[in-house]
């Protein structure tokens, strides 16, 4: 498995963006987004809107998943 990011297109609020992941994240994310019944694009930009201005696009989607898979764990 290759830990390079890949880069993929976003619509976030009528915008294209890129955002590039590793792909264990981009697979995570798209599952969290099923199972929140949500689309990628709209779970994105809800991620987008509450992200620290400080922080990436790409860095809120990881710390996402993280913290989507640590409520799993202990939870």
């Amino acid at each position: 498995m290759s830990g390079r990011p890949v880069k993929r297109s976003l619509t976030l609020s009528g915008h294209r963006t890129s955002v590039s992941l590793e792909e264990p994240f981009w697979q995570e994310f798209r599952a969290i987004a099923r199972a929140e019944g949500k689309p990628i694009n709209r779970l994105a930009a809800e991620i987008d809107a509450d992200r620290d201005v400080e922080v990436g696009l790409a860095s809120a989607i990881r710390l996402y998943v993280l913290e989507s898979l640590k409520a799993r764990l202990t939870g």
